[in-house]
């Protein structure tokens, strides 16, 4: 498959890029949503519900907690028919091997993600590269490579479109910068699950060691709260509508801050006291933060 065909015309990862913004937004009908039952680094796990089912992207989580979270946002997880795991660290894979001791549908992985754990090497993963495309549960899966410490990791673009409209979404964590095809893949997006994991400032005076800090911060690390608000001026467009702040440091960050530092990038103002929820004036933009232990749901 080299396009992607809607009513607004076949899009392509080659060409998007240079694609302009439409001069009104399309309509765009919600046929896909965001569940995030856990983002930080003791464990992440998030469903992208479409029209044919749902995509579980990675499962840092045991079984149980898993479920618990997916019954507490009513996520049906019997419609999970595709599992992509975006790299290897544990808080993103601990859960898998008992995950599919009841599960028979696919699971998605680059070789080195497969083969970055003796646990992961002996699941049935079915290989992608981390600049591909696949179709799962009635959505247009691209993959795009993204900068961490590990095999070979990727985040995700989703698309899908019927005849009353298109919807898309972004998910990208766990990476120290965002290259070319990342900002392609996720400009637009209505959805956007974008990491902001640390406060520069907290990170520099926090309590981590001096080769902890120097990873975190670093090309192969994580973005922090200022990388990610310098590519929400590249990324936000017309029909996007709400922007999850993913994989906050709990020790370097806090949902207040990073959803500040975020707002101002993208003009928009506080939605609460707490300054957790974010709105531009006219009200098209949402930002919050997803948290480790606060399941959300995005419609």
């Amino acid at each position: 498959m080299n396009g992607w065909e809607t009513e607004y015309g076949t899009h392509d990862a080659r060409t998007d890029a240079s694609l302009p913004w439409p001069e009104e937004p399309p309509a765009v009908a919600p046929l896909m949503h965001l569940h995030v039952l856990a983002s930080g680094s003791k464990g992440n796990a998030a469903v992208v519900e479409g029209p044919e089912g749902s995509v579980l992207i990675d499962d840092g989580l045991s079984r149980r907690e898993l479920m618990r979270r997916a019954d507490e946002l009513g996520v049906d997880m019997d419609r999970v028919g595709c599992v992509i795991v975006t790299h290897e660290h544990s808080d993103h894979t601990s859960g898998l091997s008992v995950l599919c001791n009841k599960y028979e549908g696919r699971l998605v992985a680059t070789a080195g993600t497969a083969g970055g754990r003796k646990y992961l090497a002996a699941l049935p993963f079915e290989l992608v590269g981390a600049s591909d495309e696949l179709e799962a549960c009635g959505m247009r899966v691209r993959t795009f490579p993204t900068s961490h410490d590990v095999a070979d990791p990727f985040g995700l673009r989703f698309d899908c479109a019927s005849e009353n409209g298109a919807d898309s979404l972004g998910f990208c964590t766990d990476t120290g910068v965002l290259g070319q095809r990342a900002m392609t893949l996720l400009r637009g997006v209505r959805i956007l699950a974008l990491e902001s994991n640390h406060d520069a400032r907290m990170l520099a005076t926090g309590p981590y060691p001096a080769v902890l800090k120097a990873r975190v911060a670093g090309e192969h690390g994580h973005l922090s709260n200022d990388q990610a608000a310098g590519a929400l001026r590249e990324l936000v467009g017309p029909t996007t509508e709400t922007v999850v702040a993913m994989h906050l440091s709990q020790e370097n960050n806090r949902p207040s801050v990073a959803v500040r530092t975020l707002a101002a990038a993208v003009g928009a103002q506080a939605a609460n006291d707490t300054f957790t929820e974010a709105r531009t004036p006219d009200g098209a933009l949402t930002i919050c933060a997803a948290g480790q232990d606060r399941p959300l749901t995005i419609w």
